[in-house]
C-alpha cells in the first residue's frame, strides 16, 4: 500500500488495529493484518475519509475492506503527532508543518496504534478481542499536563486525583457510545504534547456522518 505525504497534499493517520501491533522503527507495520488509514486534503482540512485494510499475514500484500466511511478529525485539523514513527526523523517533515500541541484542537497525523476499546455497555459486543473499558460517571481522560496521570483514562474512584482538568467519558450526547484509544504521545508520555485521543461514533442527530473525530 502506497500512503502519499503531506508534500504532495493528502494527509493521513495510519491507525494499526491490533493489540500487539509494536515493532521497530524501521517497519511498524510488519507484525499488523488489520489497519485503518484515514486521510484529508491538507492541514486544516476537517472532513476526511476513512478506509480499512486488511492481509492475512505479513509477508502478503494490503487489501481494500469495504467502502471508505466519511470522517471528522479535529476541529482546527491535524498536525504531527507521537505515534510508532518519528515523522522528522524520516525526513517527512517539513519546517513549516504543524506539530501536535495540548489544545490545539488538531488531531494528531502520523501511525498510531489502537490499545483499547470503549463504550457505554457493561460488556464489549461479541467477537471483539481488543481490551474494552466500560464508562461510567467515575471514568476521565485526563488532559491536566501536570498530573501523573496526563493522557490516560482512568477511574477517579481507583486512583488520588491530581488533576484540575479532565474529559468526562461518560457524556449525556452519547459521543462516546463505542470508540478507539489512538496511542498518541503514549510511550514515552510528554507533558504538553497532546491527549486523550479517540476515535469514537458521530453524535446521534441530523447531518452526522459516520466516525467522528479524533480527541
Amino acid at each position: 500500500m502506497n500512503l502519499k505525504l503531506p508534500g504532495l497534499s493528502v494527509f493521513a493517520l495510519c491507525f494499526i488495529a491490533s493489540a500487539f501491533a509494536r515493532s521497530s522503527k524501521q517497519d511498524v507495520l510488519a507484525p499488523s493484518t488489520q489497519i485503518l488509514v484515514v486521510t484529508t486534503s491538507d492541514w486544516n482540512a476537517v472532513e476526511g475519509t476513512l478506509q480499512r485494510y486488511e492481509r492475512v499475514r505479513s509477508s502478503k500484500g494490503w487489501k481494500r475492506v469495504g467502502s471508505s466511511i466519511p470522517v471528522v478529525v479535529g476541529k482546527t485539523g491535524l498536525a504531527w503527532g507521537a505515534g510508532l514513527a518519528s515523522s522528522d526523523g524520516a525526513g517527512v517533515r517539513g519546517f513549516s508543518d504543524p506539530v501536535k500541541k495540548e489544545g490545539d484542537g488538531k488531531a494528531p497525523a502520523g501511525v498510531f496504534r489502537l490499545s483499547t476499546t470503549f463504550g457505554y455497555a457493561a460488556e464489549k459486543q461479541s467477537g471483539w478481542r481488543m481490551p474494552y473499558t466500560s464508562l461510567t460517571s467515575t471514568v476521565e481522560c485526563v488532559d491536566d499536563a501536570s498530573s501523573k496521570f496526563y493522557n490516560r483514562v482512568v477511574d477517579n474512584q481507583t486512583v488520588k486525583p491530581d488533576w484540575n482538568s479532565s474529559e468526562h467519558m461518560l457524556r449525556p450526547d452519547e459521543l462516546y457510545g463505542w470508540g478507539l484509544v489512538v496511542d498518541h504521545n503514549a510511550d514515552p508520555v510528554t507533558p504538553g504534547s497532546g491527549s486523550c485521543i479517540f476515535a469514537h461514533l458521530a453524535r446521534p442527530g441530523p447531518g452526522d456522518r459516520g466516525l467522528h473525530g479524533y480527541g
